[in-house]
């Protein structure tokens, strides 16, 4: 078994940083197999006509040193001579807030190449809620009272206190997890709605678990503390406060998918196999682990694969069925049941953006935000980015908008099954209804559509102990990545997931504890506290 490859399932940013990470440490017998056509999973970019789709918006910030200076180290970051970057007080700044000063390594082969970099941008996120914009994550201060008016905000307030003193025990569904943070009525008018368009279910069949690795560090509390904070705080520490992650981050020019593009570049010329549309379609175990795993390739013929290890990213569901009878009835049924939530994103193009409802955006002439997220009631669209304010070389032509509604769905469903040309119509009356563009306006569009973007908290997942007590005894499979853990991993937590299961097989160790401690006590990424 040691003269066998370590197997990757997967090309997402998991897989790739798996492999890039074993080749660091001096192993060179890797071989990956990705199921679909392109390179980054979830965090791949489509090109349409030379205007780019980030599928879901990735901001490239951690809390991980580690996942920063990765990232640099394969794109460093941009000189002031690039127009639409930041320029070096900012930059300082923006390093300053990880805790360190930087050494900022080149990899050979970007070293010099204007496009070969990440840009720091102006970080902007925003609800729109009864035609009118509030802050995202939602903060306590005067704006905000003020748009909502005293009456509603005296409710929400009164609200909060009663959940304070009479908190839901056990807390055991995210409805129950949001009414302890924020009160009833600020639930139902800001979190309940969205959430269950999210998840297509009610916010009460839905685990609190959800809550706890996505939104735990957020609270009425929390808010109230730090706006009494800021009553208290220097000119200074504020001005420190201004360039922390809340303003900037880090982006790659030509969106995320450069990223693990070059990574992909990078492993080829170092002699690593990348297998496109190579479906995984049998795992065979043995007494001491997995022993082949079957492969489906693209011309549709069958192959085994002997391995040394096995590092999965592939969904939890699918990864357990392709075990066949080698996994216990009560585990299959359990890892068949897994559910999953899907999206599209339908891409629009505009000549401009609506200048109609300009009141909505406090009087600004064009739009800043790099996402909206959409609370008006009648609308299926969940959110909207604006590619142009992540980087504007997300657009072929300067002059235009390109934006990305994105619908959440389940793979099958009535609306998975519209047709492009009737979702590219819903989004432009949408996108009309709410106040942000014409028709007339609208030039061009395009419908991607993503699989099991999200890992379902509900139903089956109540028992998904049982399957991770069952797969991870087996001392050379690694589960890592979103789907590969069925967790709400962000990027750089899956990154973090294969660097701990790479140090796990170079010091020929079993235990996964450290993989599965990746994402849970971090805090929400949308919200950081100033460290002056």
């Amino acid at each position: 078994m040691s003269g066998d490859p370590i197997v990757i399932i997967g090309a997402g940013p998991a897989g790739l940083t798996a492999a890039l990470e074993l080749l660091r440490a001096g192993r060179s017998n890797i071989v990956i197999f990705e199921a679909t056509g392109t390179i980054g999973g979830l965090s791949r970019t489509v090109n349409y006509k030379g205007n780019r789709i980030d599928i879901g918006g990735h901001r490239f910030f951690s809390k991980s040193d580690w996942v920063m200076n990765w990232w640099l180290d394969i794109l460093p970051m941009a000189g002031d001579d690039e127009p639409h970057s930041l320029h070096s007080a900012a930059k300082v700044a923006f390093l300053a807030y990880q805790g360190k000063t930087r050494k900022l390594p080149l990899t050979p082969g970007t070293r010099g190449n204007p496009d070969q970099v990440m840009l720091v941008r102006d970080r902007l996120s925003r609800i729109l809620f009864a035609g009118r914009f509030f802050d995202y994550p939602l903060r306590l201060s005067f704006e905000t009272a003020s748009k909502l008016g005293l009456v509603r905000t005296l409710m929400f307030g009164l609200s909060y206190l009663h959940s304070r003193l009479f908190p839901r025990r056990p807390e055991k569904t995210l409805e129950d997890f949001f009414i302890n943070r924020f009160g009833l009525r600020l639930y139902r008018q800001f979190f309940k709605d969205y959430t269950e368009k999210v998840w297509g279910r009610s916010c009460t069949s839905i685990s609190a678990e959800w809550g706890a690795q996505r939104v735990k560090s957020l609270s009425i509390g929390k808010a109230i503390a730090h706006q009494i904070r800021r009553m208290f705080t220097s000119k200074a520490s504020l001005k420190a406060e201004q360039t922390s992650l809340i303003e900037h981050f880090l982006y790659p020019k030509f969106g995320p998918g450069q990223m693990w593009e070059t990574v992909a570049a990078m492993l080829i010329a170092k002699g690593v196999a990348i297998h496109m549309q190579s479906r995984v379609d049998g795992v065979d175990l043995a007494d001491h682990g997995v022993k082949t795993v079957r492969i489906r390739n693209a011309e549709g013929e069958l192959e085994s694969v002997s391995a040394s290890h096995v590092i999965s990213t592939m969904a939890v569901r699918d990864l357990v069925v392709a075990m066949g009878d080698a996994v216990p009835e009560p585990v299959r049924a359990i890892a068949s049941a897994l559910e999953y939530r899907d999206f599209m994103t339908v891409g629009l193009l505009y000549r401009k953006l609506s200048r109609s409802t300009s009141h909505a955006y406090e009087g600004r002439a064009s739009v800043p935000d790099n996402w909206i997220y959409i609370q008006e009631p009648g609308v299926k669209v969940g959110r909207v980015q604006i590619f142009n304010n992540w980087s504007p070389y997300m657009t072929a032509d300067p002059d235009t908008v390109w934006i990305g509604l994105e619908f959440f769905c389940t793979e099958g469903d009535a609306l998975w099954m519209e047709s492009d040309e009737a979702l590219v119509a819903l989004a432009k009356r949408e996108i009309k209804e709410i106040g942000l563009g014409e028709p007339e306006d609208c030039e061009d569009g395009v419908v991607i559509r993503m699989p099991k973007a999200y890992p379902g908290y509900y139903g089956a997942y109540e028992h998904f102990d049982q399957v991770r007590a069952f797969l991870d005894p087996i001392p050379n499979l690694f589960l890592i990545g979103r789907n590969g853990m069925h967790r709400y991993n962000n990027q750089d937590h899956s990154m973090l997931s294969a660097r701990f299961a790479v140090e796990a097989i170079i010091a020929n160790a079993t235990d996964k504890s450290a993989i599965w401690a990746v994402n849970i006590d971090d805090e929400y990424h949308e919200e950081q506290e100033s460290r002056a």
